[in-house]
């Protein structure tokens, strides 16, 4: 409920917006008419007034693709061309009109919705209730459709910009396959990452412990003193708990058992659980995500979580995970020092993961903090 209230307002801002643009985008159409009109038939003369009609439309448009993206959640890809904007501004002044339609049917509906408060508060004596109570009823109707309107123009909004600044059929599917190859790539890549950060744990960690117990085994064994023997026994047995705790450690980090065993909410209280500082998990997911998804946002959040511990030296960091629109998040925020290189092996290798399912990773660390580690991965 809360998400679609908020999906409404911000929807509702959108609009408001698009049809102060709509004004500017008519005028634009309309002037771009005028201007090409008398000179349609000498091309030399087109091209000239046709390049700052172009560029115009061109800056309008860019105006709408942050409208887009910002209120109505709708990503647009620069790649268009200047013909296309025209186009675009000449048909989406029509819905920016329409879009002012419904704002006014939302603030009259309102008004009548609520008239009883006001009536109640202001006027003493209600001659007619039943006429007070038909009005706020028909209000709350017009609001309800109203909203409901809303989202309909969003949709319509949407609609007509991957139309009409979208690409054609053919350049989608070369970019698709140039996608596709690029995180290919980074799966790879990111493979060969996590190998050789196995064979680094590894050697530094449970190489150097074996050879440890080795080295105090055998020197038990050529002692002749039995309490010195008994002692090496013992410091024997210590390193072999923690070369065993290493090796765990290891395993971990290469794919929890628990993310199989008790699903992806276990797995987060668990890297909660492991890290040296308190770590709050809000998750709201309702349903248990793909095990691809799962297992992404898993890394992403201990990646996340290790990073902060080990460079930002947090007082606290929370974890929020949720869905909306098709698609899930999570964010990773701590009250550290800040400065995370998002460039950096560990948020590099995240960022090829989440790619590699058609996700994005952001990274935002100013100077002296916070950290905040965002991914937003799509569900199927």
């Amino acid at each position: 409920m809360r998400d679609m209230v908020r999906r409404v307002v911000r929807c509702a801002v959108g609009l408001i917006w698009g049809a102060a643009a709509a004004v500017v985008e008519l005028l634009c159409t309309v002037l771009a008419g005028l201007l090409l009109l008398p000179v349609v038939a000498w091309p030399r003369g087109r091209r000239a007034v046709l390049r700052p009609v172009l560029a115009g439309a061109r800056r309008l448009t860019e105006l709408e693709r942050a409208r887009l993206r910002i209120w109505l959640r709708v990503p647009i890809s620069p790649a268009y061309e200047d013909t296309q904007a025209l186009g675009y501004l000449a048909c989406r002044w029509s819905l920016g009109v329409l879009g002012a339609v419904v704002m006014v049917s939302v603030a009259i509906g309102l008004g009548y919705g609520t008239s009883w408060m006001y009536l109640w508060l202001l006027v003493d004596d209600i001659r007619d209730t039943a006429a007070v109570v038909y009005t706020s009823l028909g209000g709350l109707f017009l609001l309800f459709l109203a909203v409901q309107g809303i989202l309909g123009v969003a949709e319509l909004e949407g609609k007509l910009a991957r139309r009409l600044l979208g690409p054609r059929h053919p350049e989608a599917l070369e970019r698709r396959i140039a996608e596709l190859s690029a995180s290919r790539a980074a799966v790879v890549d990111a493979v060969n990452d996590e190998r050789r950060r196995i064979e680094r744990d590894l050697h530094d960690g449970v190489q150097q412990r074996l050879v440890a117990l080795g080295m105090l085994l055998g020197r038990a064994l050529r002692s002749e003193d039995p309490a010195r023997a008994d002692r090496l026994l013992r410091q024997a047995h210590e390193e072999s708990r923690h070369a065993l705790d290493d090796l765990r450690e290891v395993a971990w980090r290469i794919y929890p058992t628990t993310l199989d065993e008790a699903g992806l909410r276990a797995a987060l209280e668990t890297v909660a659980e492991r890290a040296s500082v308190p770590v709050r998990v809000e998750y709201g997911l309702t349903e248990e995500p793909e095990r691809a998804v799962g297992t992404v946002v898993y890394f992403v959040v201990c990646e996340a979580v290790t990073n902060a511990v080990k460079h930002a030296a947090p007082t606290r960091i929370v974890v929020e995970l949720g869905s909306r629109e098709g698609a899930l998040y999570v964010s990773v925020e701590d009250d550290g020092r800040g400065g995370a290189n998002a460039t950096g092996s560990g948020l590099f290798g995240l960022a090829r993961r989440v790619a590699a399912l058609d996700g994005h990773l952001e990274v935002r660390s100013p100077p002296g903090g916070p950290t905040l580690v965002t991914a937003e991965l799509p569900c199927a």
